[in-house]
């Protein structure tokens, strides 16, 4: 069976705990305007006692993308790790890529005369954007670019329980497969262990 090297997020919603860093992380590393928010925490079930759950969401990199199958300029690409980008030199702001992102991770700025809303941000992975890599420019367009760094995205390095996973899609498959057969069991050294291998 070949290895699944597309990139991949995941919330373990049985461990999020509503603190809401991975949003302060991303908005820090990219120095993001007021209004926009790349990633954020849902809560599922609010109000229910006992049933309350957590769920931090953001661009979900799709394979099969929406965003990029309806944008009329083709701003949007996927990198071979399958990690969703834009050009924001391309984008118009005409909104397509809102309508059509189940996640709702499209962001607009929402500036200018009549409402005008402006280029398009969203979760870059923190991957950068088409600008030369490490460029002023690139970190002034699209923030940190980690991954660059072989480092994992602000967000997934910031969440204190590793609810939030990060990481090619056999790793983090992994992980969430030896969490599903340990719950109930209490943490063994060798969940402690996954603990820490899941961010080298």
């Amino acid at each position: 069976m070949t290895p699944n090297t597309s990139m991949r997020f995941y919330c373990d919603e049985s461990r999020c705990i509503d603190c809401h860093g991975c949003e302060v992380a991303c908005k820090e590393a990219h120095h993001l305007p007021v209004g926009v928010n790349r990633r954020r925490v849902i809560t599922l079930n609010e109000g229910v006692i006992g049933q309350e759950s957590y769920l931090s969401i953001a661009c979900q990199h799709c394979s099969d993308a929406p965003c990029e199958q309806v944008c009329p300029v083709d701003c949007f690409y996927i990198r071979a790790d399958g990690i969703v980008l834009h050009d924001k030199d391309k984008c118009i702001g005409c909104g397509y890529c809102l309508y059509a992102c189940p996640f709702g991770a499209p962001q607009f700025p929402r500036q200018g005369v009549f409402g005008s809303k402006g280029a398009m941000d969203k979760c870059t992975y923190c991957a950068g954007g088409p600008e030369d890599t490490h460029s002023e420019k690139e970190y002034q367009l699209y923030g940190q670019n980690r991954i660059a760094e072989g480092k994992v995205p602000a967000c997934a390095a910031m969440c204190s329980t590793k609810a939030l996973l990060a990481g090619d899609a056999t790793s983090v498959s992994k992980i969430i497969t030896e969490r599903v057969l340990r719950r109930g069991s209490g943490r063994g050294a060798s969940e402690s262990a996954m603990w820490n291998a899941a961010y080298k």
